[in-house]
């Protein structure tokens, strides 16, 4: 259902945004004619704002058109609501001052914040982040770190053929957003760098991405409250976190995720594959109606993962165990190779067991070898090929901490 519904979603999309900017007129707005240089030193911050303001008043579709070269931007807010559809075409690299501080603590680097009709295409983004990670790394007094490029209450939204590097923090951000397509985007950061987010949803609804490769060093994509009907789809990930939903049930009252497909996607050297992750403390939020489909693993350290025991610094949350009920998560066709021992783990909380795990055809090793699985708290069934094992029982009553054989309610069809 979730992949039915994105993929309707997306040619709706692609047809507005095609006859819109197709039945009348547009204008035009090169940002060196607002007095931008591309030239990597003169601040060119004022100057797109300038061509912004003209492209938002216009009464016609409106295209801004950044050259070849380096305009060094700081933080900027692209703000509507605008009269018009408006495309932001980038052939040039937009980039950071070399002094991090310089973002200070916005929170953000390029902002786009309540606008409807966008398209933003092509392009560097290079945050220029390897001095904030260095703060970070060290344990200074740090501002919080700018995030690269967020759309903010943004409907019907485009992003294609983006490259963003060294990003501070997350790379892109979709926060409160309807009807997004993100296609491929390209988010590059080393493995070490801290929260490096390639694409980060939250509070949105009808959102697909397609195509984008994704190598940072935190969540390839990373999922939060409140996303609904998401569709993720030959991606390409490694290094970083995987893909996670998640970490939820920090707040006791959160809207949950619900209606996510990620499929035909590359897992390659990434500490986790597909991830749920619940901090472990009330809350009543939820994860359903998840599919994890035509998936390869090239050895990731944890392929198949759900940890609902999240307690960082063991802060806020020790005795406590998650109130995030997780249930209807589906993983069919999950090929490969684990670079630990344990291929599959299931921590689900004790007091909401997860529900409606379905196992289908996985296969994968450790070295050759068969790896294994850690269940605790979970029921479900299994069909096809499930390797590792997990023992059939027929019909038992879910218990808390037990082990596989024990706690996973199969049904094994041929």
């Amino acid at each position: 259902m979730a992949a039915i519904v994105s993929i309707n979603l997306y040619i709706l999309l692609c047809i507005t945004l095609f006859v819109s900017s197709h039945a009348t007129p547009t204008s035009k707005y090169n940002v060196t004619a607002f007095g931008a240089k591309p030239d990597g030193k003169f601040d060119s911050t004022g100057p797109f704002i300038k061509a912004w303001q003209s492209a938002c008043t216009s009464p016609n579709p409106a295209t801004i058109y950044v050259p070849k070269g380096r305009f060094l931007l700081n933080a900027i807010n692209f703000r509507g609501p605008c009269k018009s559809q408006i495309t932001v075409l980038i052939a040039g690299t937009l980039v950071a001052p070399q002094d991090y501080r310089a973002l200070g603590n916005s929170g953000f680097w390029i902002l786009f914040n309540h606008v409807d009709n966008l398209v933003v295409s092509g392009g560097y983004l290079d945050a220029k982040g390897a001095g904030f990670w260095d703060c970070r790394r060290y344990g200074k007094s740090c501002p919080v770190g700018a995030r690269s490029i967020t759309f903010n209450s943004v409907n019907n939204l485009v992003v294609s053929g983006i490259t963003s590097i060294n990003s501070q923090h997350s790379h892109v951000v979709i926060n409160t957003c309807n009807n997004v397509l993100l296609k491929n985007v390209r988010a590059i950061a080393p493995a070490k760098s801290p929260n490096t987010d390639g694409i980060h949803v939250e509070r949105s609804n009808g959102v697909t991405i397609i195509g984008c490769t994704l190598q940072t060093g935190d969540d390839c994509i990373s999922i939060a409250d409140a996303t609904f009907n998401l569709f993720i789809s030959h991606i390409k990930c490694g290094p970083g976190h995987g893909v996670s939903i998640g970490s939820l049930g920090k707040e006791m009252e959160e809207k949950g995720v619900e209606n996510v497909t990620v499929t035909n996607a590359i897992f390659t050297g990434s500490d986790n594959g597909v991830r749920i992750k619940s901090w472990a403390r009330p809350s009543k939020g939820f994860v359903r109606n998840i599919l994890f489909q035509n998936i390869i693993m090239n050895n990731v350290e944890n392929p198949i993962i759900i940890d609902q025991n999240y307690c960082p610094h063991k802060l806020g949350c020790p005795g406590q165990t998650s109130g995030i009920k997780i249930s209807g998560v589906t993983y069919n066709n999950i090929q490969g190779t684990s670079a630990t021992p344990e291929a599959i783990t299931f921590d689900c909380s004790p007091s909401y067991p997860c529900e409606g795990i379905k196992l289908q055809d996985i296969n994968l090793t450790y070295n050759n070898e068969t790896a294994t699985s850690t269940c605790k708290n979970i029921g479900g069934t299994i069909n096809g090929t499930l390797v590792p094992e997990i023992y059939e029982v027929q019909a038992v009553v879910f218990t808390r901490n037990t082990t596989c054989e024990d706690d996973m309610l199969n049904t094994l069809q041929d």
